[in-house]
Order: structure tokens, then sequence, then C-alpha cells
């Protein structure tokens, strides 16, 4: 019985983990300045980076949460 509840209580917590860790595909982004044109760039999120389009938010089918824009760059491209 003991065995059960520690295995139990161990695949709820790896689950709940994993899916947590799934979900956390934001980053925020600081202000920063741009010398070539001479402008400051103010602090936006933009999805996590890695090596897909298929979740940008900048994608076609896909949408920005915070400033509710529609994607408009391919996924093929």
């Amino acid at each position: 019985m003991k065995y059960f509840i520690f295995l139990l209580t161990f695949l709820s917590i790896t689950i709940f983990t994993s899916f947590h860790n799934k979900t956390e595909a934001i980053t925020r982004v600081r202000s920063y300045y741009k010398p070539s044109t001479g402008r400051v760039v103010m602090p936006h999120y933009r999805s996590s980076p890695n090596k897909t389009r298929i979740d940008n938010y900048s994608t076609k089918g896909n949408y920005n949460p915070y400033t509710g824009k529609k994607g408009y760059k391919s996924l093929y491209k």
C-alpha cells in the first residue's frame, strides 16, 4: 500500500512538472537601444527560441496573446 501511494505521488508530480515546463514558452525581452536607427525598443514578450516555427507568435495560424495580433509569416519559408 505504501509503495502504491509513493508511486502515485511520484507519477503525479512528474506529470505536473512536465506539463508545467511545456507551457512556459514565453520570454520577456528587456528594452534596448538600436544605434543604427537611434530608437529605443520597448520591452515586450515573445515565444521562447527553439528550432521550430510552429509555435511562434508570428507564424500564420497563431496569435500573440499579449497584443492580439495574428501571425503573418509562412510556416514553410
